[in-house]
């Protein structure tokens, strides 16, 4: 649906809050270069928040503040509706609606394109409307539309980053302090990184919405939240910090999209890697992501991954380009899942273990343990033994097989007279397999 030529285009803002104020301060005050860049000014027509009468970082015009969020995204003569309230009702109804009254929709809800991504883009599709969500993924990177319009032309096979910025921030205060699990947690929250219930960071929750959304973008099939594997960071100890510290790596929540002949598989688990691998040097609250492509080769992208102005900087980005369709009476190129390859379970996908065994010190013990690799068809890439006596480990990093056979074969060392304790079971990325 083209603008009216000679009128401002019209934005409805779906809540005020830590990215929401942002994105209204950025529109008034870049106003001039913003309509410069588009063509035609933006106006905001209404801001849609709970409680009007509450006090705001940034201040907004009391008259654009309503209550009522379905009148503003059916209100006549609006153009653009940009949501950023978050999670899955009433933001689904909001935006469904938007789009079937013919209004072009932006929005950095990945949990909700996680979960109904298919319907809201079949409605953009059936309204004739843009949908665009730079902002779901990794703040302020520019990453979902490089994955949508630059590599169209290209075959994608693997994206690997670090999603989530709560996350990285604990693992790496943790890698460099020496602190545990809870304290660089009570840090992450003393700072504002990690919320007072953190359980969809330090869970997965929000990195497995994120990998979903990238590998439909990447793989052209339809991928949910429910499809990905998720492992948190809760029972990452500071023993495995030492383990992967001893081998040369740092232990990472990576979001992990792969292609194979038999389908794609997507997963979020703590993983070790190698210090001298680019994502090893990703500090603090940062996020980065690697993409794969066969004539492309390995992408790197990098920066501020959360946080309300580098998320409304991406969100502002896609009001533009929205904006720029509808003064050219087109839209964006849509998203499409052509392929419809499988998801493939945990258990087909190709991964490599670290694992720490506590055994008996007494002759014939690693026999016994690689014949149990070798059960389950598990190759033994490296192998050590630190201590002697009652503090003997067995340390062993195997070379790529199937999940679930890795799986079955810790279930077997644990269940081996000669091992007192599987200490520590984590997969290692981001290495060759020779």
């Amino acid at each position: 649906m083209a603008a009216v030529p000679g009128r401002p285009l019209r934005v409805a803002l779906l809540g005020c809050g830590v990215v929401g104020s942002q994105v209204y301060r950025l529109l008034g005050q870049e106003a001039a270069d913003l309509a410069a860049r588009i063509g035609a000014p933006l106006e905001v027509t209404g801001v849609a928040v709970r409680r009007p009468g509450r006090a705001r970082a940034v201040e907004v015009d009391p008259a654009l503040l309503t209550a009522d969020a379905m009148e503003l995204v059916t209100r006549p003569g609006t153009d653009i509706v940009a949501e950023v309230i978050g999670g899955i009702e009433p933001a689904r109804s909001l935006l469904l609606t938007a789009m079937k009254h013919g209004k072009s929709v932006v929005t950095a809800n990945k949990a909700l394109l996680a979960e109904d991504g298919a319907a809201l883009h079949a409605a953009a599709a059936s309204a004739g409307v843009d949908l665009y969500y730079e902002a779901s993924v990794a703040g302020a990177i520019p990453l979902l539309r490089p994955l949508r319009e630059s590599l169209a032309g290209d075959a994608v096979y693997r994206v690997l980053g670090i999603v989530n910025g709560t996350t990285n921030f604990i693992l790496d205060r943790m890698d460099t302090s020496g602190a545990g699990f809870a304290d660089a947690l009570e840090e992450a929250q003393g700072l504002g990184y990690a919320e007072p219930d953190p359980t969809a960071d330090v869970e997965g929750f929000d990195a497995a919405a994120k990998a979903a959304i990238l590998a439909g973008l990447a793989f052209h099939t339809g991928v949910t939240a429910a499809d990905v594997h998720r492992e948190g960071i809760t029972g990452v100890s500071a023993a495995d910090m030492a383990s992967a510290r001893a081998l040369g790596h740092v232990v990472k929540l990576l979001a992990i999209c792969e292609r194979s002949d038999g389908g794609v598989s997507v997963r979020v688990h703590p993983a070790m890697i190698p210090r001298d691998h680019p994502l090893a040097g990703v500090r603090e609250a940062y996020n980065a992501v690697f993409v794969e492509a066969e004539s492309a080769g390995r992408l790197m992208f990098y920066g501020a991954g959360a946080g309300g102005v580098p998320t409304a900087s991406a969100v502002l980005g896609d009001i533009v380009a929205v904006a720029r369709n509808r003064l050219a009476g087109t839209r964006g190129p849509d998203a499409t899942t052509y392929a419809e390859l499988p998801v493939l379970a945990m258990g087909e996908a190709s991964t490599r273990y670290h694992i720490a065994l506590d055994v008996a010190d007494r002759p014939g013990v690693l026999a016994r343990v690689a014949e149990a690799f070798a059960r389950q068809e598990v190759s033994i890439k490296a192998v050590r033994q630190e201590g002697r006596g009652d503090d003997a480990q067995l340390v062993i990093v195997t070379h790529s097989a199937p999940d679930a056979a890795l799986a079955r074969c810790v279930a077997e060392l644990g269940s081996m007279d000669v091992v007192r304790a599987v200490a520590s079971v984590m997969r290692v990325e981001g290495e060759s397999d020779e």
